[in-house]
């Protein structure tokens, strides 16, 4: 006869096999139902509408450098290329970098610093991007900002 603690670890141990079997199954049908993130089809690649994403990435803490980097950044932006805004060629996102489900951009584009980052995309897929380190250099140059903004937006779109 069996006592209670038996009959108890018994259980136990078969209701830990079924967890681990019905897991296991989970995994291995959400890793082989959906494609690797960031993948896509050459077909998707070449179908995608093509777009040019201007990022500044601030962190939670804006100094009146930052600040004044987001506020150059969009105005060279809409004041340049607002043909390309209005056609969705090209958008302007502010992110906060530390805020938990931003954090993947600082290892992504290699942040050290509050960052103007270009960033090309056909469809889902990144095909190239580049930190614009060159914002720290015209603070104290609104224009030349903008040209250097400018120039470097110029060139990607100008890629294709």
């Amino acid at each position: 006869m069996q006592c209670k603690e038996d009959i108890f670890m018994s259980n136990k141990t078969i209701c830990l096999a079924v967890c681990a079997l019905l897991v296991s199954g989970l995994i291995t049908d959400s890793v082989t139902a959906q494609p690797e993130k960031g993948k896509a089809t050459v077909a998707a690649i070449t179908d995608a509408p093509r777009k040019l994403v201007a990022f500044y990435f601030h962190g939670d803490f804006r100094c009146d450098s930052c600040k004044k980097i987001e506020q150059y950044s969009r105005e060279a932006v809409e004041k340049y290329f607002a043909d390309q805004l209005k056609a969705g060629d090209l958008v302007f996102k502010v992110i906060n970098m530390d805020r938990p489900e931003n954090k993947h951009f600082i290892n992504d584009y290699q942040l050290y610093t509050r960052s103007l980052v270009i960033a090309e995309f056909k469809g889902d897929t990144q095909l190239k991007w580049k930190n614009l380190t060159g914002v720290w250099n015209y603070l104290d140059d609104p224009e030349a900002f903008y040209d250097y903004v400018k120039t470097e937006i110029q060139t990607y779109l100008e890629s294709t």
